[in-house]
């Protein structure tokens, strides 16, 4: 069996570090992925992601990463589900990560937050 996704997609948001226990963090991010082809009006539409990195990956993404920042994830697909107060099953899949690649980061928001800190 084979259960492999690779996205390239836009950050939504600046990640945020969850520590859950010590030695254990997490961060959830969205990839705004564009799709390649045009619907009927003639608009490329966007898929909107989650992605959960735990760990290294995650620390590692919230230190280098901003809102706008193209980011490959290497990951697989994991599938939950719950039920709502009605009595309703939910299901809901996400995107583990295994491997997060750094590909461009938006320059105007970097010169930003220097200009900020000074």
């Amino acid at each position: 069996m084979l259960n492999n996704v690779i996205l390239v997609g836009r950050l939504t948001e600046n990640p945020a570090i969850v520590e859950i226990e010590p030695n254990k963090k997490v961060t959830t991010v969205i990839l705004a992925v564009n799709r390649n082809f045009k619907n009927a009006e003639g608009i490329y539409e966007t898929d909107f992601i989650r992605c959960i990195l735990w760990n290294n990956i995650a620390a590692t993404t919230t230190e280098y990463c901003r809102i706008g920042d193209v980011i490959g994830v290497k990951g697989r697909l994991q599938s939950n589900k719950y039920e709502d107060e009605n009595g309703k099953t939910h299901y809901i899949t996400d995107v583990i990560a295994e491997r997060v690649t750094f590909l461009s980061t938006n320059k105007k928001n970097e010169e930003k937050e220097n200009k900020k800190e000074e």
